[in-house]
């Protein structure tokens, strides 16, 4: 029997079954597996992927929508990779020209490496932003924070997720919610008995990734970088916002260091929702 061609293979949506060749082509690709990452993009969000004839994937990638369920105002695309066997073929380009049909009127985010952002520009991307990634163990120095934080209980999830949504311009309710289960660590600031922001940090091999980090001020995120660093022994990895000078500065200063850049880019609007002064990190880049 002929090898079927690569334009005739069918896109499918996966699902959690698809976990483990999920994780194989992100080590195909010389990424880690990220099973933990994997598993709550596909069963929060909507899985796309190519099985190969030969067994595997050939491409996957992940979409998260947000907003009302029946019409979403913003969906982030993430973990958009090719077998390394069927890279360069175009079969990236077509998976994401389905994303985006698929998608229809919904807007669109990513996070472009400066390997797929041309990709994304000819599909008709627009870059809107920009993140540092930077890693590293953290050192405590300087002044301690005069913002009280403290672990989250059940009790804070209704008003983590009322300051969510106000500051991320979407409801996250579907994300925010497997936070606990998700992370290793939940915590929130508060001010005078009002929440004042929060962050997480979840493991992703062999560090501890930071992320949500929603904050008042710089004062604040800080603050609760310092309160999740104090929970962990591993190396702390964070996505920050390229605006968030003085934060990045600060935890340089403190042990982390730069890793990567991504383009923030956008499809169908001309700038990310909510108030970007007070989101200083994603859940995760494949996730917005």
């Amino acid at each position: 029997m002929p090898t079927p061609s690569l334009a005739s293979l069918p896109i499918r949506r996966l699902t959690l079954r698809d976990l483990t060749a999920c994780a194989d082509l992100s080590e195909d690709r010389g990424w880690p597996r990220e099973e933990h990452k994997w598993g709550l993009l596909l069963t929060a969000g909507k899985g796309y992927g190519i099985d190969d004839p030969d067994g595997g994937l050939v491409t996957a990638c992940a979409v998260t929508e947000y907003g009302p369920q029946e019409r979403p105002s913003l969906a982030a695309v993430g973990m958009v990779l090719v077998a390394e066997r069927h890279a360069r073929q175009g079969v990236g380009r077509r998976l994401m020209r389905h994303v985006v049909s698929a998608m229809g009127t919904t807007p669109l985010t990513l996070h472009a490496t400066p390997y797929g952002r041309p990709l994304y520009e000819e599909l008709g991307f627009k870059t809107t932003g920009r993140a540092e990634m930077v890693r590293g163990h953290f050192t405590p120095g300087g002044p301690a924070p005069r913002i009280a934080t403290r672990a989250a209980t059940a009790e804070d999830i209704t008003a983590i997720l009322r300051l969510d949504e106000e500051v991320f311009g979407a409801d996250r309710t579907h994300v925010i919610t497997r936070l606990p289960a998700f992370a290793d660590h939940l915590c929130v600031a508060e001010e005078a008995g009002r929440l004042i922001g929060y962050a997480a940090a979840w493991p992703n091999m062999d560090t501890h990734v930071v992320g949500p980090l929603v904050a008042r001020d710089t004062e604040t995120a800080k603050a609760l970088v310092m309160s999740l660093a104090s929970r962990t022994d591993r190396p702390l990895r964070t996505d920050i916002d390229v605006r968030h000078e003085e934060l990045l500065t600060w935890v340089k200063e403190r042990g982390l260091v730069s890793v990567a850049f991504n383009a923030v880019m956008t499809y169908g609007i001309t700038e990310l929702p909510g108030d970007w002064s007070r989101r200083f990190a994603p859940l995760t880049v494949a996730a917005g």
